[in-house]
């Protein structure tokens, strides 16, 4: 404390102190280059909350995002790349796995659960138009693009919708436009939308009606829905962050650059296709105004095989060169494609459809971009498809849409295997005779085994079964596996002694 503190503190200590604290946090900061601004690094910081921050530009950012997966086919194909791996074509299959009062898996009650729930999986939603599995899809595509999506619960007696199973369960899925983002009440702890309780946990939603992008009527209706009756998934990077961002966010500008960059260059590739030729002149003195027509200009026919005997003394036929498509096109194309790929979670390889390189550097990056896929993936199930599949089983359960023996542990009726999409194969042969090792040596499961194949144990048993019987019943014997022969050992001939 120098002398101008002391003499502030002797008539305000709180100013004095708030004084010295200043200075301390002025050479702590001091410290780090980072935190000094200079003349060329102004290092900008935003030191507000997540929802400040998304408060005006989360609309913002979705209406681009929708944008570029619109008319961008690169963005288009981030987004079908992520979708695929993170969802797979089947969905994420669920296998239910209802235990007995002694621990083994009751295969009655786990067959009626598995074929109750397929069935229901066909038209699941309430518009009746998507499986469960194309319904993952459009959720996790629309997670992705717009930063959040919404699912409801749509069970028991619900108005003017009748459920297409014994189960009286259906869903609704929603995009993020159906929650108002401009909507906050702190009065009512009402934050974009959600209403939350005192230690932030959503209590309920407050949704339109209609599509506001759909809607004539300035003035759609907003209803409050129970948390309970709804099932948030959002994108974010932030704590205590309500509202989803896309995924593009961090690289919209990147996009739109690789978009206009490569517009600009078919445009000028389009333009150089297009031979342009003129007549080089010779000396002003041979230049005759008569021989020209009466526009002033000449025309020559330019054909295969051509060969132009009308030309004046001193002229010549030359053409204008390009250098389109640029050389350079390739290897920038290229790297802005790395960076997009690390900015998106996604594989470089997949989106940029460039598989050069060799086997270990595949493997290599399949392998640690696998733990992206599966870090998404498992978002997602634990988001959406763990609390439907539990929803389902409750309400079958109430439905009798399937009968738990007595035997059964109710405890047990919520143990679930989720399917998740499984890391393709890169060198199949490898890949299998790794398998079979840990097989043999008893260091997996064949349950294990077919799951990481993404099947299901009990279709694997029963298809197999099925085509055993089908061969023996029309006399077909199944090649046995090949082994080696051994040779016999031939002893040399002993050779007699001379006598």
């Amino acid at each position: 404390m120098n002398k101008l503190d002391s003499v502030i503190g002797f008539f305000a200590p709180e100013a004095a102190l708030r004084r010295v604290q200043a200075r301390r946090a002025l050479e702590i900061a001091a410290a780090y280059e980072a935190a000094r601004p200079s003349r060329l690094r102004k290092n900008p910081g935003d030191n507000r909350s997540g929802d400040l921050v998304l408060e005006g530009s989360v609309e913002t950012l979705r209406g681009q995002a929708r944008r570029l997966e619109q008319n961008h086919d690169f963005a288009f194909g981030i987004l079908t790349t992520l979708v695929n791996n993170i969802v797979g074509p089947r969905g994420i299959d669920v296998e239910f796995q209802p235990k007995t009062r002694d621990g083994d898996i009751h295969e009655d009650l786990a067959s009626q659960m598995n074929d109750a729930h397929q069935e229901w999986a066909r038209r699941p939603e309430c518009t009746r138009q998507f499986s469960w599995a194309k319904s993952q899809r459009l959720l996790c595509n629309t997670w992705l693009r717009d930063g959040e999506t919404l699912l409801r619960h749509l069970q028991g007696a619900v108005p003017g919708l009748k459920h297409r199973t014994s189960v009286p369960y259906s869903i609704e899925c929603l995009e993020p436009d159906f929650l108002p983002v401009d909507y906050n009440d702190p009065s009512k702890r009402i934050v974009q939308g959600i209403q939350k309780s005192a230690w932030g946990e959503p209590s309920g939603f407050w949704l339109y009606d209609e599509h506001p992008g759909a809607s004539f009527n300035w003035r759609m209706k907003r209803r409050f829905h129970s948390a309970e009756n709804i099932e948030h998934l959002k994108f974010v990077r932030r704590l205590h962050q309500t509202r989803g961002v896309s995924i593009f966010a961090a690289v919209m500008n990147r996009l739109n650059d690789i978009k206009d960059y490569e517009e600009n260059e078919r445009v000028a590739a389009k333009i150089a296709s297009a031979m342009v030729g003129f007549i080089q002149k010779g000396s002003p003195d041979t230049y005759d105004v008569e021989s020209y027509g009466e526009d002033g200009n000449r025309t020559l026919d330019i054909r295969a095989g051509a060969i132009y005997d009308d030309l004046r003394p001193g002229e010549s036929v030359g053409t204008l060169q390009s250098n389109r498509p640029s050389g350079l096109l390739t290897p920038f194309l290229e790297t802005m494609h790395r960076m997009a790929a690390a900015g998106t979670m996604a594989s470089f390889s997949s989106i940029s459809k460039n598989y050069n390189g060799t086997y270990s550097a595949q493997r290599q990056e399949l392998v640690e971009q696998w733990a992206n896929y599966e870090t998404l993936s498992l978002e997602f199930c634990e988001d959406i498809v763990e609390p439907v599949t539990r929803r389902w089983v409750q309400m079958g359960l109430l439905a009798d849409a399937f009968q738990v023996p007595a035997d059964v542990d109710p405890a047990t009726l919520m143990h679930i295997d989720f399917i998740t999409p499984v890391m393709p194969w890169i060198n199949p042969a490898h890949e299998a005779s790794a398998d079979e090792t840990l097989l043999e040596n008893v260091l997996a499961s064949p349950q294990q085994t077919i799951r990481r194949r993404g099947k299901k144990p009990d279709d694997v048993v029963k298809q197999t079964a099925a085509w055993q019987r089908k061969l023996q019943e029309n006399d077909i014997s199944t090649p046995a596996k090949h082994t080696a022969v051994p040779q016999k050992q031939v002893e040399p001939e002993s050779q007699s002694e001379p006598q």
